[in-house]
């Protein structure tokens, strides 16, 4: 019987291979490891290319695979698969992630893949899977991996050692820069806005000539970002900062504009902030609507398509459609800031915040590198061919001594021996001599292998000149730069706005342009561009200048510009002010809408004068004075910054006597000259000093001494330098205007009876309008109190002396008359 076996007792183990280690200490050491890696392997890019590991393994082995600009589309599932097997084993979502903002247009300013089939929208819906999905490179992204098989950039071992992988892309263009990025890591993020390639070029092209350039000079070049989803951004100090400093908030805005329609307003939508959701916004819109936060929005619907985005929302007609635009700025995402955090990788491996110059000068220090091992590659296979081919040609002057031999050779290694023995020829041009095919015996053959040595002897000398001179390799840097611009640049899509919110205005968003301001004695008020009036001869009937209420007739209309603050005086010698802009445009035979939505002017008020005045600075000198007249000859100038602060209610702006009434308003600079002219066809002229300045609450003084059955017609002002280039145009309500040098209107004293300006008749009417022109006035635009309008060439009224009544410059109807005119 066999001895029962004893149970063995197992070995503890060696207590020498266990460390004792505080816990917190080996946590915080792991923690650190996991962090880096997130940081280095994942999250952040490398400043050089501007990519992500995963991004860079992506665009490597989708170029590897050759699936570039070049071929047809493939299945993006073959990349996605290859891009995991080979060099990212974390999971295929990560990778098809990667590969749709890659391609997405609203992602990146300049998409690196170009992708066929659903990739998402900027409404927030998901691509379609893989498998359903093509993609290939796009011809942009292939300038990233060009000369990469030059030995251009270090290789790195991949995840199992199978494959090398490249630790950086030679990438001819500032990715980084041109493309944004965003990333979270642990601790820290980055968030980088994308550029315009033109500009980025131009910068770095100065940055070469100028390495002291400071971020101001290079905002020169490159003076914001440039989002793919155009808007407008605003504050260029808030720019600076960020660019100085790496980082800081900018804010952006979508792309609004108001139209007039039949029955409101509408507010057009065409562009959004970069990385909003339009579905989400439009939702919040609609929200705002309901919880009453938003009032007067009448409808909203997204008209958007393939050409761009257009959301509509239709207001109601009584409400002012700024306000509501200035609401949605507000509460929607229709407003939101971008933060900059330009953090990336420095030579790979150190996360660091970057300012704009430090990532410019980081890609400039790339390039210099890739050009300069792109020539050491260039040159080694250059002399390799050369040497080959000084074999070829010496073998072929002494063919016949070479073929002798290698006939008497046993094999090939011993006529290789023979030929380096005899001749002199190295191991490699042996063997060349020795693959020879007998083609090379002809003449053409051996004068293509001798211009070709020639050719590389001179490739040879120009790269050794390259890699002599640090010069010549950023000036190759520059010219492949500036050849990237030409062949990639397009238009700024992102509009900028020097000022910041605190010195917003809205007419950064609305261009400056010339207007005419319609106001009609019921209070309805409209603005239109001249270009609605086409230009007709004189003395024609004119067009319908707005559709009137048999009781309503035109008040009062100026020329005024998109820009300028406007002035409305009433009746009862108060001022309400707006921008010209607020007042909604119409067509030419809109009658507008009532001035009450837009200015606290009681109901019982009528608006009697409107004036208009830049708040340009250039122009503070122009508009100094406001100078207000009356219809009974009273004047007086008050400041112009007396009514800066009009307020909602109004302010006073004139004390009336009883019985008078504000016709006139012009701004004046303190030392011009004013021509007042009267309706039975007396003028005055004197000088603006002869009236002091007064405060809101005066009077005024008298200006001209009229006839009891007289009143002044009309006011304006000479400038300095016009005395003698210039002519008055005088226009009667029976429709006949006139000429008259201003030379003959000698200057008086303020308050006299005048000189005689026009012939007044029955058949030419009273005087209703007086404008001092110049040859600068090419076009005048009369309105009659019936709504018709006429456009007319300024040359068609010819000069006369002040004792005419001129000619007829428009055929009204029965019943109508003139009731002003403006110019441009």
């Amino acid at each position: 019987m066999p001895k029962k076996k004893e149970t063995e007792i197992p070995k503890e183990p060696s207590m020498a291979a266990v460390e004792d280690r505080e816990i917190t200490e080996e946590l915080r050491e792991s923690y650190l490891n996991y962090a880096m890696s997130v940081i280095v392997s994942r999250a952040l890019p490398d400043v050089r290319d501007g990519l992500k590991p995963v991004q860079r393994r992506l665009l490597w082995t989708m170029w590897e695979n050759g699936i570039t600009h070049q071929v047809k589309h493939r299945k993006s599932a073959v990349a996605v698969a290859d891009t995991m097997g080979r060099y990212h084993p974390h999971g295929d979502s990560s990778i098809y992630d990667t590969m749709v903002r890659l391609a997405q247009s609203f992602s990146l300013r300049y998409p690196l893949v170009d992708g066929q089939g659903n990739f998402g929208s900027i409404d927030g819906d998901s691509a379609a899977a893989f498998r359903y999905t093509e993609a290939r490179l796009s011809k942009i992204a292939a300038e990233l991996l060009s000369d990469i098989e030059k030995d251009t950039v270090p290789w790195i071992p991949n995840y199992d050692g199978s494959r090398e992988e490249p630790r950086v892309l030679p990438s001819k263009l500032p990715n980084l820069i041109l493309n944004g990025t965003v990333g979270i890591a642990v601790g820290m993020a980055t968030s980088v806005p994308p550029h315009h390639l033109g500009e980025i070029v131009d910068g770095i092209v100065h940055l070469t000539e100028n390495p002291d350039a400071t971020t101001k000079e290079l905002m020169q070049f490159i003076p914001g970002p440039d989002f793919p989803t155009g808007g407008v951004i605003y504050d260029k100090r808030a720019i600076e900062s960020a660019y100085a400093t790496g980082k800081g908030p900018v804010t952006m805005r979508g792309l609004a504009h108001i139209e007039e329609k039949k029955n409101g307003h509408q507010i057009i939508v065409t562009e959004i902030p970069y990385q909003v959701n339009k579905s989400t916004l439009i939702t919040r819109i609609a929200e705002l609507v309901t919880e009453k936060k938003i009032e007067g929005i009448r409808d909203l619907r997204d008209e958007s398509d393939r050409d761009g985005i257009r959301i509509v929302i239709d207001l109601k007609s009584e409400v002012s459609p700024q306000k509501v635009l200035n609401r949605l700025y507000q509460y929607t995402e229709l407003q939101k800031n971008f933060s900059f955090n330009m953090l990336a990788l420095q030579d790979g491996i150190q996360p660091q915040v970057l300012s704009l110059k430090d990532i410019l000068a980081a890609y400039i220090e790339h390039r210099k590198i890739i050009v300069k091992k792109r020539a050491e590659f260039d040159l080694k296979k250059a002399e390799e061919r050369a040497h080959i081919l000084e074999g070829l040609v010496k073998a072929l002057h002494d063919i016949d001594a070479v073929i002798a031999t290698i006939k008497k050779s046993k094999n090939r290694e011993e006529a290789g021996a023979n030929l380096r023995k005899k001749f002199g020829f190295t191991e490699l041009q042996a063997g060349a001599i020795l693959e020879m095919r007998l083609a090379a015996l002809a003449a053409l053959e051996r004068e293509r292998l001798e211009a070709e040595l020639k050719e590389k002897r001179a490739l040879i000398k120009e790269l050794q000149l390259i890699l002599k001179s640090p010069k010549k390799i950023l000036d190759i840097v520059k010219k492949e730069l500036l050849d990237m611009k030409a062949k990639f640049s397009d238009e700024r899509r992102t509009k900028i706005v020097p000022g910041g919110l605190t010195e917003f205005r809205e007419e950064d968003l609305i261009p400056n342009e010339e207007t005419i301001v319609v106001l009609t004695r019921d209070g309805y008020v409209k603005r239109m561009p001249p270009s609605q009036f086409r230009v007709q001869k004189r003395g024609g009937k004119g067009l319908i200048g707005l559709e009137l209420k048999e009781e309503d007739a035109v008040e009062k209309f100026i020329a005024a510009e998109t820009h300028d603050n406007i002035l409305f005086f009433a009746e009862k010698g108060k001022v309400f002010q707006t921008k010209v802009y607020e007042i909604p445009v119409a067509s030419r035979t809109a009658k507008g809408k009532s001035i009450h939505n837009y200015l606290e002017i009681p109901g019982t008020e009528r608006v009697v004068a409107m004036v208009s005045y830049s708040g340009d600075e250039k122009k503070k000198d122009e508009n100094k004075y406001l100078v207000m007249v009356t219809r009974e000859g009273v004047i007086k100038k008050t400041a112009v910054t007396d009514f800066k602060n009009v307020r909602r209610n109004g302010l006073l702006a004139v004390k009336l006597k009883s019985g008078d009434t504000l016709s006139w308003v012009k701004t004046s600079s303190g030392t011009d000259e004013f021509l007042l002219s009267s309706e039975q066809g007396q003028a005055i002229r004197f000088k603006e000093k002869d009236i002091r300045p007064m405060g809101r609450g005066a009077a005024g003084v008298r200006a001209m001494r009229l006839k009891k059955s007289d009143l002044l017609a009309g006011i304006d002002i000479i400038k300095k330098s016009d005395a003698k280039s210039r002519n008055l145009l005088t226009v009667t309500a029976n429709g006949f205007g006139k000429q008259t040098p201003l030379k003959e209107y000698k200057t008086q004293k303020r308050g006299g009876g005048g000189i005689k300006t026009s012939k007044v008749s029955e058949k030419s009417g009273k005087v209703i309008a007086t404008r001092i022109v110049d040859e600068t006035v090419l076009e005048i635009i009369a309105f009659s109190r019936k709504g018709q309008a006429i456009r007319i060439p300024l040359k068609g009224i010819r000069l006369a002396s002040r004792a005419t009544q001129g000619v007829r410059i428009m055929n009204l109807e029965k019943g109508d008359e003139l009731i002003g005119i403006a110019y441009f």
